[in-house]
């Protein structure tokens, strides 16, 4: 890896970032605040959030394995997927390498920091070759994403070809493991050590069925989460998305049991498909979806949409033409998109 002050940007690198009132005393008890221009009334939402989620940070540290102080929390992974771009890649002049098809956020972002954004094609199994990934980057490559279990495809990219480009690339490598929680693969989270050079996101949107709080993260080491930190807004997650992170966090229990039941769900979503005339493929998936490529997907899914059914038609994506995203919904939304496809002419 080259050295962090060489990959960061030079005017982040000596950015001095806003200091928050709440940051100013933090480490010491008060109990009269009129230092940060907040009205005395209506509590307790009259009062700024912790500017960097403290107590949220601690209680996610245990559950997912990761000192309180290698995690950033962001609004939703979105945020996540900004800051790297900001702090890292000079508008114009760096770009980043990424799989194709993936999740559209990448490249998104990349468009509107004026980075230039390099896809490699995966192969007709939706599998990366750390070779051919290495082979597009250059001088200015300052970052590679990587989506595992990967978004829309479903399969989980080879561990080994994953480690092989973490290793090789001398910049950073941003795994998003958003789908982890539904995967049998061991989150890179517990390789951070291992790796100066990763990142790892995951949210609270998926597992943990808190996609309306925005709550993403991500997974570094000190050095990467004191930049992202810097450049971050300074109360960027608020109090109620932080309490409501909290409460779920109570409840590990609820997750374990959402996520067995949507995986065997999930078995059975794909079977049916499977059995389905109009189907021609199901695509293997260790997320809370699956591709299933079918005869006619713009048609099909325009008559789903008239039965008041919305799945994601992905077949302008390439490499997953004809190609629809199932989502794994509740037993009955399921058997309700099964009928409605066997009616289907």
């Amino acid at each position: 890896m080259k050295p962090l002050e060489e990959l960061t940007r030079k005017n982040i690198w000596s950015l001095a970032p806003y200091s928050s009132a709440r940051n100013e005393y933090a480490g010491r008890e008060a109990r009269v605040f009129l230092d940060a221009n907040e009205n005395p009334y209506n509590q307790p939402y009259n009062r700024y959030p912790d500017p960097l989620q403290l107590e949220l940070k601690a209680q996610l540290s245990k559950v997912k394995g990761v000192p309180a102080d290698c995690i950033f929390l962001g609004n939703g992974s979105d945020e996540a997927i900004d800051l790297p771009y900001r702090c890292f890649c000079e508008p114009g002049k760096d770009n980043v390498v990424a799989i194709e098809p993936t999740y559209g956020m990448y490249k998104v972002c990349a468009d509107i920091n004026d980075v230039e954004y390099r896809p490699v094609l995966l192969d007709e199994q939706y599998q990366i070759t750390a070779d051919k990934l290495l082979a597009a980057t250059d001088d200015h490559t300052k970052i590679i994403w990587l989506c595992t279990p990967n978004n829309p495809t479903g399969n989980c990219l080879n561990r080994d070809e994953v480690i092989k480009v973490i290793e090789q690339f001398e910049g950073l490598v941003i795994v998003d493991e958003a789908y982890s929680d539904f995967a049998s693969q061991r989150s890179l989270r517990f390789d951070l050590a291992k790796y100066p050079n990763l990142i790892v996101l995951n949210t609270m949107s998926k597992a943990w069925g808190c996609a309306a709080i925005r709550l993403g993260m991500a997974f570094a080491s000190k050095a990467i989460i004191d930049i992202l930190n810097k450049v971050k807004y300074p109360y960027n997650v608020n109090a109620l998305t932080q309490q409501q992170a909290l409460e779920a966090l109570k409840r590990p229990i609820d997750v374990e049991e959402w996520v067995k039941v949507l995986l065997q769900e999930r078995t059975r979503m794909m079977q049916a498909f499977i059995e389905l005339p109009i189907c021609e493929k199901v695509y293997p998936t260790e997320a809370n979806f699956f591709l299933a490529k079918m005869n006619d997907a713009t048609r099909i899914y325009n008559y789903l949409v008239d039965q008041g059914i919305i799945v994601r038609n992905r077949t302008r994506v390439q490499l997953c033409q004809n190609c629809l995203r199932i989502t794994i919904g509740t037993k009955t939304e399921n058997s309700e998109l099964i009928a409605a496809l066997r009616q289907y002419k």
